[in-house]
């Protein structure tokens, strides 16, 4: 049988369009490739369940991953007692990361200072003796330790490119540098540190002027002195003392309204079930924002060192290779922009 008219054509065109197939193919392979986009890959470290400015740090986390600006790795809770990780898991799941891992300490600051205790909020039922809230852990006394979580994720990442977030104690951190090698490195926590982070961003500090202790510091005592003796020098801190987010006062009735759109929220039932009117500011919010977004949102110190002193003060010497800087207050219009950054997130 002779092949018709048409499919003669189609055969006296088909190598020419298998050549043409060929030469895309072959400029496809040789194009510059497009580079991927890395995002910062945090860990937050907080004394989650002793004030609620922890709770918006942890919230403008989900919304910075929802827009794929950074990557959350993992929760630490750095206040002892499973109530408060239980509340961190609410969090995690009623935004969509439960999935994201929680890491406890168990041997750290005994009895701190709590200023509005919220952990009780995790616990609510409604009518039909229903939890309010999801979770996703099944079983908190088997979470790790914080500083267990900390080997783990961070053996995980490429080298320099983990970004901490410290807005309570340093307990978890301290016995992560404490910490030798295990299934998850072969290297010691000082040296894991120094090979995994980019840099920790951190809530506290007194600078200036002020000689005076810083809070958190304090509280955790000698953990904090074997922080600052440990911690390699040749990896960045930044420091965000309370007047930085002094300024920004998110006030209650301002939380409760923002979030009118359902009853079912963990900050919105904590802001109506506990006394929140506090005095309370958004501290913990502000080295979240910078770890993000980058620096252009703070005014910042020079380079220096900073040395823990036995008085829990932060002694700042100013050094062209120091590792170390610090914010420093806005004015009144930079609050209002960062205070409009939290409620435009709740307001959704």
């Amino acid at each position: 049988m002779r092949p018709t008219k048409t499919l003669q054509q189609l055969l006296a065109v088909l190598p020419l369009i298998v050549i043409s197939l060929l030469a895309a193919c072959s400029r496809a392979d040789n194009a510059p490739q497009q580079p991927e986009i890395d995002v910062p890959a945090i860990i937050l470290d907080a004394d989650i369940c002793s004030s609620t400015d922890d709770l918006f740090a942890l919230e403008m986390l989900y919304h910075y991953a929802n827009q794929q600006k950074c990557t959350l790795l993992g929760v630490v809770v750095d206040r002892e007692g499973e109530d408060n990780a239980a509340f961190a898991d609410v969090m995690n799941t009623y935004f969509g990361y439960g999935n994201v891992p929680i890491g406890l300490v168990r041997h750290g600051v005994s009895q701190p200072q709590v200023w509005i205790d919220y952990a009780h909020i995790a616990h609510l039922k409604d009518a039909q003796e229903r939890p309010l809230f999801q979770r996703t852990v099944s079983d908190y006394s088997a979470l790790p330790d914080g500083w267990q979580l900390y080997r783990q994720l961070l053996a995980q990442q490429k080298d320099h490119s983990v970004s901490i977030i410290s807005t309570g104690f340093v307990t978890s951190l301290s016995q992560l540098l404490q910490s030798s090698a295990d299934e998850y490195s072969p290297l010691n926590g000082v040296e894991l540190v120094r090979r995994k982070v980019k840099c920790i961003y951190m809530q506290g500090g007194v600078f200036g002027d002020a000689e005076e202790p810083d809070f958190n510091f304090q509280q955790a005592s000698a953990f904090s002195h074997e922080f600052f003796r440990l911690w390699p020098q040749d990896v960045d801190m930044v420091f965000s003392p309370m007047e930085v987010g002094q300024a920004v006062n998110y006030l209650p009735e301002q939380v409760i309204s923002d979030i009118s759109w359902t009853d079912i929220h963990p900050i919105k039932l904590v802001y109506e079930k506990c006394n929140c009117d506090t005095g309370q500011r958004m501290w913990d919010v502000m080295p979240v924002i910078q770890a993000v977004e980058g620096d252009g949102q703070f005014l910042l110190s020079e380079r220096g060192t900073v040395t823990l002193t036995p008085e829990y003060s932060t002694l700042f010497t100013p050094s062209s290779t120091g590792n170390c800087r610090y914010q420093k207050a806005g004015d009144d219009t930079w609050a209002a922009q960062i205070l409009g950054k939290l409620r435009e997130i709740n307001k959704r």
